[in-house]
């Protein structure tokens, strides 16, 4: 049955990808292949494909409601009575839709309330009241409830943007009528929110895009999800918040064991919030996996933001020695183990993400998913040779975010599709090779680091350059905030 989602007006890219990975966590998909199924979609007539309201097909009540419950960008999702582009013909709209759909919701015995809601325009109490008042002709027969009513009707309106308004541009106003389904949880985010989180490092990930995070893979009660970089816990925090048994590790053993003290470290992140604890927080080198010989496949999912040089750089087991070409693995002497913290060396982000492939294809379960962060040029960001590959790997979903003028970061989501063998361990190499050529030559153009946090006026300079080169039409705020 088709739906009308109403998203946000944030994060546009990401918005149906989390959307399509709920369905498949609540069963909206079946078969085989049930990975790799996409839901259908549709835009409103006269609308612009990033704005708020899209039509989405779903199997049933029941998981669009769960799906608008849980997900972090939707902002409700409703059964559509009727639109039109003024109330007259809105009017007509509604009541050609079936009386036997509509009977259920207008018994003597329940109670109702009618919401309006806009889009691009703000309309005073008087105005939303006026606007209600034209649906006197629905025969509701039950009381109205402001407070808790049985079923909402929801009046949503999009503002004919003529001027732009900063907003996707509306070819011609739309007004929708329709019945909630669901409406998220908007009062998850300022719970975790991170000034108030008890334990903060550096790069602490923000709890919406945790949250999001959670979600592409598909975190929930009895799945078991594996941080690789967990610092101060945030992506893990957002999982175990939706049931998951979590497990993080860092090579810093400043941060997993000992924090800032007692009641200040990452174990006091999930005291803070009521939620389980990580079944365990390692010390571990992610290009020194410590897991023993015929481990594998034991995670549902790995979520992770790799250290890419923006807020913090790589780093690997080795310091001194392995700079002086020492490649022997390192061991740390008996009468040094106590309290001792390994060296370091640099670790790039190329072999960083050879390395959690190859994590990821020994330890996740088949059908499991690997979800991360990866910079790319924005001028590349079309390209597909941009982002690792492997061969027992398929990409579902690549949202954009933008770090600045010229770098933007991609949240990636991969499903495994194949078992780990030692050709498939062959042949991955070679395409890291291939994809560590190709990250070599937009790493060396400029560091990553001095290109997002360069200064105001170099960063408006090259913007009116690189706008002087490219379509002069007006861009609205939603698409690139």
């Amino acid at each position: 049955m088709w739906y009308l989602c109403v998203f946000f007006h944030r994060l546009l890219d990401y918005r149906k990808a989390e959307v399509e990975a709920l369905a498949k966590l609540f069963g909206a998909f079946h078969g085989e292949e049930e990975s790799f199924h996409s839901l259908e979609w549709k835009l409103p007539q006269h609308h612009h494909p990033d704005c708020p309201y899209h039509f989405v097909n779903l199997p049933s009540e029941q998981i669009a409601s769960n799906i608008a419950k849980r997900s972090i960008l939707v902002k409700g999702i409703y059964e559509l009575w009727g639109e039109g582009g003024s109330y007259e013909e809105l009017e007509e709209a509604i009541k050609s839709y079936p009386d036997d759909l509509k009977a259920p919701y207008m018994t003597s015995d329940s109670t109702f309330r009618i919401i309006v809601d806009s889009f691009g325009n703000s309309l005073t109490f008087q105005e939303q009241n006026e606007r209600i008042l034209k649906f006197a002709f629905i025969p509701f027969k039950g009381k109205v409830n402001l407070k808790k009513p049985d079923h909402k009707f929801w009046v949503m309106e999009t503002d004919n943007s003529g001027s732009n308004n900063g907003l996707p541009p509306v070819a011609q106003k739309r007004i929708f009528f329709g019945r909630e389904i669901g409406t998220a949880d908007r009062k998850l985010l300022p719970t975790y929110q991170l000034k108030s989180r008890n334990y903060l490092g550096p790069t602490a990930m923000d709890a919406e895009m945790a949250f999001l995070m959670a979600n592409q893979a598909l975190a929930a009660p009895g799945k078991l999800v594996y941080d690789p970089f967990v610092g101060t816990g945030s992506i893990l925090v957002a999982a175990a918040h939706f049931g998951a048994v979590t497990m993080g590790a860092d090579i810093d053993i400043r941060v997993v064991r000992d924090g800032r003290g007692p009641d200040c470290n990452v174990w006091s992140n999930f005291k803070q919030y009521g939620l389980p604890m990580p079944v365990g927080l390692l010390r571990a080198d992610n290009n020194l996996p410590p897991w023993r010989p015929g481990l594998k496949e034991m995670f549902d999912a790995i979520i992770c933001d790799p250290p890419y040089g923006v807020r913090a750089g790589g780093r690997k087991s080795g310091g001194r020695k392995l700079l002086k070409g020492v490649v022997a693995p390192y061991t740390v002497p008996d009468d040094k183990r106590i309290g001792h913290i390994p060296s370091t060396a640099p670790y790039s982000l190329a072999e960083c993400v050879h390395d959690l492939l190859d994590l990821a294809v020994q330890m996740l379960v088949m059908g499991g998913r690997l979800v991360f962060f990866y910079p790319v040029l924005s001028e590349d960001a079309s390209s597909e040779s941009s982002f690792p590959e492997h061969p027992c790997f398929s990409l579902l979903a690549v949202s954009e975010q933008i770090l600045s003028f010229r770098y933007s970061r991609f949240l990636l989501t991969m499903v495994k599709t194949g078992s780990y063998t030692e050709e498939v361990a062959e042949e991955a190499t070679k395409m890291h090779l291939d994809f560590k050529e190709n990250h070599l030559k937009w790493l060396e153009e400029g560091n990553l680091h001095s290109a997002v946090f360069c200064p105001n006026d170099l960063q408006t300079d090259v913007v009116k350059e690189s706008r002087s080169n490219s379509d002069p039409s007006r861009k609205y705020r939603g698409k690139y905030v």
